[in-house]
């Protein structure tokens, strides 16, 4: 029974790249909760308040049956003030909803032209998509605007479809949103933003880097800077509508808890009223750089801060060395990066102390190879 499966995993094993769940430990550098807003006592004192308010735990169907609650509605319209487009529309997840954005807008007349890191929610909707797709490198804005000029240049007349990170999740690095946004004004296409890891941490209130514009979708993830879970979908309101028409993902799902979408939407208010979380999560992510960039870490003025060792397994025996002190760091491994970039991922989040970073400073030439 399941050999396939049982060769499948031995195979894994002995590339060093099966995966184990394994438990958190005491000093968190592995989580996206960057403003340590998870175990926040705002948070649980607005799913408090909405219990007793009466907002239900689960939403008992999806949003076109029973399932739309007004904490759900009321949630995309603060949203979407809150982050500037005209609309925004609320998901159970980040994955799921960039598999809905790319399987659902873009046309078999368009074109999507993506990111070679873009995350692999956005490629599973690649796979599901009715354009075709071209692959550029990395952060290359004129390799976008040729793929786009080629494109147009063979007849075709449909719109192109952008798709990129705006802080890329496994090297920490910004995309150059404002040459993209100028490529989309130029060739009439449509700029999709993934801002998964900006969302709270980047943005005069943490809205994130892309800046808003009718041709302009962005998908800020709930479960990382904001603590909670689910995403959002912001952009023209035609979008939305579309979304909620055609879009499989949005219309054949149960709607996420009513419950969640009163959490976020306290989350955002904390992004509104605290802004010294920000200030205080960009100190420590200074700090992070100066202690790590000796032993060989990349600063990248974000929180993500990779330590690339190459091989998977030096990669995974380092991690454990590391755990084993306390530290909850990661090794990554392909297929999430490429082959020969095997690294551990060092997250800044307000959940570790600067006494933390100094005791890790202190450990990673005792245990790096």
């Amino acid at each position: 029974m399941l050999a396939f499966h049982q060769q499948d995993l031995a195979a894994l094993a002995a590339r060093d790249r099966l995966r184990t769940l394994q438990p958190r430990l005491a000093v968190d550098l592995a989580s996206n909760d960057y403003l340590g807003l998870a175990a926040s006592p705002r948070l649980a004192a607005a799913v408090t308040d909405a219990i007793a308010r009466g907002v239900p735990v689960g939403a008992g169907g999806s949003r076109l049956l029973h399932g739309n609650h007004p904490e759900h509605e009321a949630l995309e319209a603060e949203a979407a003030a809150f982050l500037g487009p005209e609309s925004c529309l609320f998901f159970s997840s980040g994955y799921a909803a960039n598999v809905a954005l790319l399987a659902t807008l873009p046309q078999p007349a368009d074109v999507i032209v993506h990111d070679a890191l873009i995350h692999a929610s956005a490629r599973e909707g690649l796979r599901l998509a009715r354009a075709p797709a071209i692959e550029v490198p990395h952060n290359d804005a004129a390799a976008v605007e040729v793929a786009i000029r080629n494109w147009r240049a063979a007849g075709n007349t449909g719109t192109p479809w952008i798709a990129v990170e705006s802080l890329y999740s496994m090297d920490g690095d910004t995309a150059p949103l404002a040459d993209l946004s100028a490529i989309a004004e130029r060739h009439d296409a449509m700029l999709l933003v993934d801002e998964a890891h900006a969302t709270g941490v980047f943005g005069a209130r943490g809205q994130g880097l892309a800046t808003p514009s009718p041709r302009t979708i962005t998908l800020h993830t709930c479960g990382k800077a904001l603590g909670c879970e689910g995403a959002l979908v912001a952009g023209p309101t035609v979008m939305r509508d579309f979304l909620v028409n055609r879009g499989r993902g949005f219309i054949f799902s149960t709607a996420p808890s009513p419950l969640m979408a009163s959490a976020v939407r306290e989350a955002l208010r904390i992004l509104r009223d605290e802004p010294e979380r920000r200030a205080a999560l960009h100190t420590r992510i200074a700090s992070a750089g100066r202690l790590f960039a000796p032993h060989g870490a990349t600063p990248t003025g974000t929180p993500i801060m990779p330590l690339i060792l190459g091989d998977d397994g030096t990669t995974m025996r380092t991690a454990a060395a590391l755990q084993a002190h306390g530290f909850d760091i990661r090794g990554i491994r392909p297929p999430t990066v490429p082959a020969g970039t095997a690294r551990l991922r060092l997250s800044i989040t307000l959940n570790v102390r600067d006494e933390d970073l100094a005791a890790l400073a202190t450990l990673l030439p005792q245990v790096l190879p």
